[in-house]
């Protein structure tokens, strides 16, 4: 199963979303089972917009787990509430489940307000 976790911004706008989506996954977003984020955004408009867009459910990752992902990038940009932990690298990671591993780089938007990150498991 392949997953793509996104991490942004409030005022990330749904371009910024589908541009950071593009350049981790190369242009192949159909290759791409789910779109994982942090629990707490996963109902945000931008990324419903690019579920709906791709036509691929979002999976909300909980924040205590993003918090403990020890394979996930830190940043002291990103808030307490997440473990100071890439929400798109911890998120993927979670979703794509037994044996998940990051399949490429992180991406960041032109805008810096969004960044994806792709994962591969077994699945739940």
């Amino acid at each position: 199963m392949r997953v793509l976790g996104l991490g942004f911004r409030a005022s990330a706008p749904p371009g910024s979303l589908r541009a950071a989506a593009e350049a981790a996954a190369s242009g192949r977003l159909d290759r791409i089972d789910r779109l994982a984020t942090a629990a707490d955004l996963a109902g945000h408009p931008a990324m419903r917009a690019l579920a709906e867009e791709l036509g691929l459910p979002v999976v909300g990752a909980p924040l205590d787990r993003i918090a403990a992902e020890t394979r996930a990038a830190t940043s002291p940009r990103i808030p307490a509430r997440y473990g100071g932990r890439s929400i798109a690298e911890a998120s993927a990671l979670i979703v794509a489940g037994r044996g998940g591993r990051l399949i490429a780089p992180r991406a960041i938007s032109p805008d810096g307000t969004a960044v994806a990150a792709l994962a591969e498991g077994e699945g739940p």
